[in-house]
C-alpha cells in the first residue's frame, strides 16, 4: 500500500512540474500609452482614479499586477481565463474607441455592479483587499458615474 501511495505521489508531483510548462501570455502591456483610457478620458478625482485602479483595472484593463501565486500553474490559467473574459466585456485602456452610446450603457452597468456588489468578484477580493469596497467607497463611485451619466441624458 505504502508503494502505492509513495508511486501516486511521484506522478502528482511531476504531472504538478510539467504543467508549468505552460505560460500563457502575461497582461502586461506598459510599453504603451493608454491614451484612450477611461481615466485620462474624465476628470476623475485622485480618490475615484484610486478606487477604479485597486478594483477594476487588474482585469479589466491591458495591465494585470500580478502576484507570486499567479505565476503558478493551475492559477495562472484560470487568472487569465478571467481576465481575457473581463476584458470581453470591457477594458477601461480602450474606453474611447467604444460609442458614445457602449460608453453610457457601460457607465450604467458598472454603476449596477457595483452597488449591486457583483464587481468587484468576492473571488478577486478574497485575495486582494485593497480591491474591496467599503459601503462609502462605493457611494463614492456610483455618485461619480452618476455625473458622467449626465453627459449622455
Amino acid at each position: 500500500m505504502k508503494q502505492i501511495l509513495k508511486r501516486i505521489l511521484v506522478f502528482v508531483l511531476f504531472l504538478f512540474i510539467a504543467i508549468q510548462m505552460y505560460q500563457p501570455a502575461f497582461n502586461i502591456d506598459k510599453g504603451k500609452a493608454a491614451t484612450k483610457d477611461f481615466i485620462r478620458v474624465y476628470k476623475m478625482p485622485a480618490e475615484v482614479q484610486t478606487l477604479f485602479r485597486n478594483s477594476c483595472y487588474d482585469c479589466h484593463s491591458n495591465n494585470t499586477d500580478y502576484v507570486w501565486y499567479d505565476y503558478i500553474q493551475p492559477v495562472r490559467s484560470v487568472v487569465e481565463s478571467h481576465i481575457k473574459e473581463a476584458k470581453n466585456d470591457l477594458n477601461f485602456n480602450e474606453w474611447e474607441t467604444y460609442s458614445n452610446r457602449k460608453q453610457e450603457r457601460l457607465l450604467n452597468s458598472i454603476k449596477e455592479q457595483i452597488v449591486n456588489r457583483q464587481m468587484p468578484l468576492s473571488s478577486y477580493t478574497l485575495m486582494h483587499r485593497k480591491a474591496k469596497l467599503s459601503d462609502d467607497e462605493i457611494k463614492t463611485m456610483t455618485e461619480w458615474l452618476k455625473e458622467q451619466s449626465k453627459v449622455y441624458e
